[in-house]
């Protein structure tokens, strides 16, 4: 026969207990005290929440954190760096290139255009380097831009062997350095474009692989020496002016 606990025994077993475990009893109503607390200071109104539900659709809530104001601060525009330009006299210092029956060489027809540019440029006052076909300065030459200046064959194979023709290097973006000289040599000297016979030699044009990364450069054959020939000797202010102009189209875009 089991014996009846009594309420006097029962109630000394709670005390017990409560007196083993008052540590734990207490942390365990602080706890719960601290969250009941964070709940009600960081959960928002019913009337924020109505709020947002309505403008959102959704259930979410506001929440506003205050950013104390700062300064602002303005960035000036940078000055763009120096404006130099190479112009190379093809073939100047190192061979004739093409050669006329009458003794006319290439490099003459080079020399004086290339002169003529580097003039026109050094007067609208801007920094010029004339520079031979292999010159020492254009190992990591470092400029604006860059023209090589050549002139096409004295031999006469057709009538439509005449006009002018542009290739710019592969290593670096020489697009608008291209259209530009390309678009205005054009109406300069009324020449057509001779697409159809730009070579490897151009394409690949060794001082594409000489200078610095990140210059802007073209080799153009400015005419060729048989049929445009007046015009690149008795008027050669013309081809000059066209690259000159050329040029500064490209400086004018590439400031805006």
């Amino acid at each position: 026969m089991r014996n009846a606990t009594t309420p006097t025994s029962a109630w000394h077993t709670w005390l017990h207990f409560f007196g083993r475990h008052i540590l734990i009893l207490l942390f365990l109503t602080v706890a719960l005290a601290g969250m009941i607390a964070v709940h009600w200071y960081f959960s928002p109104s019913i009337g924020d929440v109505q709020a947002v539900a309505r403008s959102t659709q959704g259930l979410s809530a506001p929440i506003f954190k205050e950013i104390p104001a700062r300064p602002v601060q303005q960035r000036l525009a940078q000055s763009p760096g120096p404006i130099r330009i190479g112009i190379i006299a093809g073939h100047a210092g190192f061979d004739s290139g093409a050669v006329c029956e009458d003794g006319l060489t290439e490099v003459e027809v080079n020399t004086v255009i290339a002169r003529l540019v580097v003039e026109n440029l050094r007067a609208r006052g801007l920094a010029v380097d004339l520079l031979d076909e292999f010159d020492e300065r254009l190992r990591g030459y470092n400029a604006t831009a860059l023209v090589s200046i050549h002139a096409d064959s004295c031999v006469y194979y057709n009538e439509f062997a005449t006009g002018y023709k542009i290739a710019a290097s592969p290593f670096t973006d020489s697009t608008a350095l291209e259209n530009c000289v390309e678009r205005v040599y054009r109406q300069v000297t009324e020449l057509p474009y001779h697409a159809n016979t730009i070579t490897p030699h151009m394409t690949d044009y060794h001082a594409f692989r000489t200078i610095a990364p990140g210059t802007p450069a073209i080799i153009i054959e400015a005419g060729f020496m048989y049929l445009d020939r007046e015009l690149l000797t008795v008027q050669a202010d013309r081809p000059a002016r066209g690259i000159t102009n050329g040029i500064l189209c490209f400086l004018e875009q590439s400031q805006q």
